[in-house]
């Protein structure tokens, strides 16, 4: 039996695990005004919304406490850069976020540079202190599931409260396949905390659906919450709307 048998359920869970996301290059205070307003839908809040730092006090000021402020750091080219990484989550800490997703320096990994990007993650993890840390593996980049398996063993062997697949700036972004993977050394590392999002080229509850599917089979029906579970998307928001109002939604585009 399915966990979510019904789009309408996979929509609700998505609804309360979406961080709606805003990372343009040309971003406006105005955008992150309207940015905000969306994240309070009248089906119920989002979990967070994703934002350059530099709009993250912005963010916060517009948001009640429930939902929480999230930020980028060596986005999106993860640099080999701990000085620069470390600015960049100081001054998200400062301005009030929640939560930091920082980029592995995966180009650095596909390298073999395995040791400096364990140093990197706890240099990162050291930085956040309490503040939830999101790593970012940029899976469709990194593509052998090998590296996608030790991509996850670093971040979680740092700290990682959640392994993020992508940065969504790459041709490939989330892919089932890569899920898979990431998600299977979840459910091995004995590390009942550890959390897991999907993010870039997710538009439909159709797509949410099967990510909500493979999460609850690797991981249990239990890490279909906020606090395990997240969606990285800003087209996410519109189909979910759509499936709670009880209007057509588009199928699924998720791949292997």
């Amino acid at each position: 039996m399915p966990l979510t048998p019904t789009l309408s359920d996979a929509a609700s869970i998505a609804l309360r695990c979406l961080d709606l996301t805003s990372l343009n290059d040309g971003d406006t205070p105005a955008d992150i005004d309207a940015l905000c307003q969306r994240a309070q839908t009248r089906f119920g809040p989002v979990a967070a919304v994703c934002v350059w730092p530099r709009f993250v006090a912005q963010a916060r000021g517009l948001l009640p406490p429930t939902i929480r402020v999230a930020a980028v750091a060596n986005f999106p080219d993860g640099a080999l850069d701990v000085a620069r990484t470390v600015r960049d989550i100081s001054a998200i800490q400062s301005a009030g976020g929640d939560e930091v997703d920082v980029v592995l320096p995966y180009r650095a990994l596909m390298q073999g540079q395995t040791t400096p990007c364990a140093d990197f993650l706890q240099a990162a993890r050291k930085a956040c202190g309490p503040l939830t840390l999101k790593v970012i593996i940029e899976s469709g980049v990194l593509v052998d599931h090998a590296l996608i398996a030790r991509a996850t063993q670093l971040a979680l062997a740092a700290g990682a409260d959640f392994v993020k697949t992508s940065t969504g700036k790459t041709r490939v972004s989330a892919t089932l396949d890569a899920a898979t993977v990431i998600l299977q050394e979840l459910a091995n590392s004995g590390l009942p905390g550890a959390g897991f999002k999907a993010s870039g080229g997710i538009r439909s509850v159709a797509d949410a659906h099967a990510y909500l599917e493979l999460a609850s089979q690797l991981l249990g029906a239990q890490a279909l919450t906020p606090s395990r579970f997240r969606f990285g998307a800003s087209a996410l928001l519109s189909d979910i709307e759509a499936v709670l109002s009880g209007h057509a939604t588009a199928p699924s585009t998720s791949t292997y």
